[in-house]
């Protein structure tokens, strides 16, 4: 390998990214760095106010003009039909990072099955449709990058009796990138995993302002001594989605700030 192709091992030039989630918070961080390492990127979300808005600020921010997109990923015809739009508009896609999901917590004897079904259809289906129809593309042009966002919750658990959902559907994610990735590496695609804790995204920041012993006590806990923020996933993801990364696949990073390794 010569020095050229050292210095361009980040580099995304070329490459057509799609974050699924993108519209704020961590996917809109990821989508952002795609577009500063050179991808042509898009987002999609069900939100298409909050989907231009990502738009705008990720042109002003980086000069590159970003595809939206509108996607309900608890539904599989409109990931169907997201891709089937993708691929006659702009090809196939050849970085597909997987930010979508949500949280709802409650006790595990209260918890209302309809949510946790909810919260699986997003966390769970949506994330393995969109690896299967936007991975048939991969497998015919025989490369990928898919990077699931999970959590360190798949593997950390908490006394509070709250997460058991959330948690077990993070768990399903690690489990699925874990089989992706050894099943679809003889066709070039890699699938990983980045696992953050939790994070200081635009719909959480309010919540802690109101209650700033929350976030005290999640501070004092972890050895870095602060709350993850979205920026923390960009730098993780573009490794994910370079050539970098072209002999890994089914791994794990987590943006915790050394909390795992308390384990």
């Amino acid at each position: 390998m010569n020095i050229q192709d050292i210095r361009n091992m980040f580099s995304l030039e070329g490459k057509k990214a799609i974050v699924i989630g993108g519209a704020g918070g961590i996917g809109a961080a990821i989508a952002k760095g795609f577009a500063a390492f050179g991808a042509d990127t898009a987002i999609a979300s069900r939100n298409m106010e909050h989907l231009k808005e990502t738009a705008e600020e990720i042109k002003q921010e980086t000069g590159k003009e970003v595809r939206v997109y509108q996607v309900d990923v608890s539904n599989e015809a409109s990931i169907q039909q997201l891709v089937k739009r993708t691929r006659e508009e702009w090809g196939i896609v050849d970085i597909l990072c997987n930010s979508q999901g949500f949280n709802k917590k409650f006790k595990t004897t209260e918890m209302p099955m309809d949510v946790w079904d909810e919260l699986y259809a997003v966390n769970v289906r949506g994330m393995f449709i969109c690896c299967k129809e936007f991975g048939k593309g991969m497998i015919e042009q025989h490369y990928g990058k898919i990077i699931n966002v999970g959590s360190i919750g798949a593997r950390r658990a908490t006394t509070g009796d709250i997460s058991c959902c959330y948690n077990s559907s993070k768990g399903a994610v690690d489990s699925m990138t874990l089989a992706l990735g050894a099943g679809w590496a003889k066709y070039g695609i890699t699938v990983n995993n980045i696992n953050p804790i939790l994070t200081l995204t635009p719909m959480m920041v309010p919540i802690f302002e109101q209650d700033p012993g929350k976030k005290k006590s999640v501070e004092s806990r972890n050895p870095m001594g602060r709350m993850g923020k979205p920026e923390d996933c960009i730098g993780m993801a573009v490794y994910f989605a370079s050539d970098a990364s072209s002999f890994v696949t089914g791994q794990f990073l987590y943006p915790d700030g050394g909390l795992m390794i308390l384990q």
